[in-house]
């Protein structure tokens, strides 16, 4: 019963987290005061509810620096997903996140010390010639998909960490110190490059909007939330769900933009084999182990 709620909880999840592609075109923005101003409104919108229920903050030294090293990595994939689509567009930069489906299938056997089972490397292989066939055809977007697959492995090494620290740490407090770590090491990468100290809060109205609807909706409580079924549900599968957001965001995206968005026939085949290969492996892994 607990696992088919989580498995509820994580496709709610998952459809919100298709929105953020739209909201990251949507904020006037670069990518990282986006992260950043995403990060804090998160962090704090967390700690106020935390305050609210009267939650204990408590952890210890190995667990903070865990879960700060590990937003940073959550920093960096959203940083990078971002600038996907800000040089691309939405429906590029959510598809190419598939890939996390083979990072995962690589990393999670290396990180928890499991074998690398080959059905999951060829449905990652399918991927990614579902992913080379919309380089291939998508051409003028090449920064942006390499951009999309580079915060498609930092997703999947974040969530591959996270299925394990999920284990021992309850998951708003996983949650919230990786949301302060993310801001922690936006903020000093801000610092480095000079664009903190030119810091404002006048953004237009729209942006605000955008932007608190995306630090708490599509942060703070999905980030949470996601982390939370991890508890029962191995990374892989985690990844094989979440590789329904291509399918929320290039769906949302065509309704939000029409024609902006409208992509080559090679595109929409990479896609096919992509969502394919998401859809079928859960049936055959099923089948298997019936047998």
């Amino acid at each position: 019963m607990k696992k088919k709620k989580n498995l509820i909880i994580l496709h709610l999840t998952v459809f919100v987290w298709g929105f953020t592609g739209i909201l990251g075109k949507e904020i006037t923005v670069d990518a990282v005061p986006m992260v950043w101003y995403r990060v804090l409104i998160a962090s704090v919108t967390l700690y106020i509810w935390f305050l609210i229920t009267k939650k204990n903050l408590k952890i210890s030294r190995k667990q903070f620096l865990y879960f700060m090293a590990t937003g940073g990595i959550v920093a960096i994939h959203w940083i990078l997903f971002f600038h996907a689509i800000k040089v691309s567009t939405v429906s590029v930069a959510v598809v190419c996140l598939s890939a996390f489906t083979l990072f995962t299938a690589i990393l999670e056997p290396l990180i928890k010390r499991q074998p690398i089972f080959r059905t999951d490397i060829l449905v990652g292989l399918l991927i990614v010639i579902g992913i080379l066939l919309i380089f291939k055809f998508e051409t003028q977007y090449a920064v942006g998909i390499a951009f999309g697959l580079t915060a498609a492995v930092a997703s999947s090494l974040f969530a591959t960490i996270n299925s394990v620290l999920v284990q021992k740490s309850e998951p708003s407090i996983i949650g919230f110190y990786e949301l302060v770590g993310a801001l922690f090491w936006v903020t000093i990468y801000r610092i480095f490059d000079g664009s903190f100290a030119s810091v404002h809060f006048n953004l237009s109205g729209s942006d605000w909007f955008f932007l608190f609807i995306l630090g708490t909706v599509c942060t703070s409580i999905a980030y949470v939330a996601g982390v939370a079924v991890m508890r029962t549900m191995s990374a892989f599968r985690t990844a094989l769900i979440t590789n329904l957001e291509p399918i929320y965001g290039v769906i949302l995206a065509f309704i939000f933009y029409g024609q902006q968005e409208t992509m080559t026939t090679g595109f929409y085949l990479g896609s096919a084999i992509i969502l394919a290969a998401v859809f079928l492996y859960p049936l055959y892994k099923n089948k298997k182990n019936q047998l």
